[in-house]
């Protein structure tokens, strides 16, 4: 019988409700257990390896620690997957980035900021080679369970390019636009299967933005439904303020 494949998983800065996710697959989560064996996770357990197969890194990188210790799993896993949007593109924690890194530390700190090294925050693949990714806040758990099962049988995960529109319409949605709501849905990456607009209500951006965002279009939609660009603005650098870095609306 072939070894099974050793899995391992890091937190880094964030909440790790990705993680929770994980915990919460419920059928699946013995089925998972089945094809790998968990080397370290320590959300769930104690142990320690120094190698494995698969290594999912939850959060961004917000001090010199998260680098030291994302270096040392990059070196000990053959494969590194982003597990969610703050380690796949900064996420919430990037909106410090968005103002002086040193008003930052001074609003959280004060007086005894001197004491916590802190960084603008950061993807995982802003400082080493990731090789996959599952987007979204949290991650979903269908998108975890595809890659995953990928992995496991030695194939490539297939990443969704297209925007979150395309998966509203294929699932028949109303456009939330026509609701009065400012919707992200345009230039927000697909994989999610249109989550919040199935339930009418508008996409969050949680997911990163599509390859070359069309950001003269959205705002196009914008004006022709009277919303407001600068609202929308706020809400792309919710999770986006990274890959916003240098664009505008």
């Amino acid at each position: 019988m072939a070894q099974k494949p050793r899995v391992a998983i890091f937190d880094f800065t964030g909440c790790e409700g990705c993680e929770l996710n994980q915990l919460t697959f419920e059928d699946q989560l013995l089925d998972i257990l089945a094809h790998v064996d968990i080397g370290e996770w320590r959300e769930a357990m104690d142990d320690r390896v120094d190698e494995y197969d698969i290594a999912f890194g939850e959060g961004s990188l917000s001090t010199p620690d998260c680098i030291k210790r994302l270096h040392e799993v990059r070196r000990k896993a053959k494969v590194l997957v982003a597990l969610g949007a703050c380690a796949v593109q900064g996420g919430i924690n990037g909106v410090k980035n968005t103002h002086p890194i040193e008003e930052v530390r001074e609003e959280v700190y004060g007086e005894d900021k001197y004491l916590f090294p802190t960084l603008p925050a950061l993807p995982v693949s802003a400082v080493v080679k990731v090789d996959h990714s599952v987007r979204g806040c949290p991650m979903t758990q269908i998108e975890f369970l595809k890659v995953f099962t990928a992995l496991v049988m030695g194939k490539e995960p297939i990443e969704p390019t297209e925007s979150v529109c395309v998966e509203c319409k294929l699932n028949e949605n109303e456009c939330v636009y026509a609701k009065g709501m400012i919707c992200l849905g345009p230039v927000t990456r697909a994989g999610c299967n249109a989550h919040c607009t199935n339930v009418g209500q508008y996409c969050t951006g949680c997911r990163g933005l599509v390859p070359e965002p069309n950001l003269e279009a959205m705002r196009e939609i914008l004006v022709s439904h009277g919303l407001s660009v600068d609202e929308a603005w706020k809400r792309l650098q919710l999770y986006n303020a990274n890959e916003l870095e240098g664009l505008s609306l």
